[in-house]
């Protein structure tokens, strides 16, 4: 599982021209998903992004995480994180993991973070055309995986 974390002031992603979701203060955080992965590697993950801490206290030090600044999850599920293009310019999506295990895995991931760890998260829609826009914090853009 691959995480693409970014801190931003706002975020939303649309589908067909409609917002499906959108959050202020917090991550837009892109989720890659291989054949590999494991529930006990989302808890892991979900645990290191809600508690990571790369918000700003008073004395300007990234020492903030998203409970202390109210902050908020955008969680887009993106196959392309597993792109390989080491043979050729084309990516191979060999290692991403079959859409109904991804989508399952994802969305047990989001109702962790929710659920476990009480952060407001917004979505994506699985397997759809997105469209997403954000406005980025520093910018700060983190990478987690396990």
């Amino acid at each position: 599982m691959k995480l693409v974390v970014q801190r931003v002031k706002n975020a939303k992603v649309e589908v067909e021209g409609k917002i499906v979701g959108e959050i202020r203060k917090g991550f837009l955080v892109l989720i890659g998903i291989t054949h590999t992965d494991t529930i006990e590697v989302a808890d892991y993950l979900a645990k290191k992004l809600c508690n990571l801490r790369v918000f700003e206290d008073e004395n300007e030090k990234m020492n903030l995480g998203l409970k202390e600044v109210d902050g908020e999850l955008l969680l887009i599920s993106q196959f392309t994180l597993y792109g390989d293009c080491k043979s050729g310019n084309r990516p191979s999506f060999t290692e991403s993991a079959k859409p109904e295990f991804a989508n399952e895995l994802y969305e047990y991931f989001c109702k962790q973070c929710e659920e476990k760890y009480q952060v407001k998260v917004e979505k994506g829609i699985f397997g759809a055309n997105m469209q997403v826009s954000l406005l980025n914090d520093g910018p700060v853009t983190i990478l987690l995986e396990k």
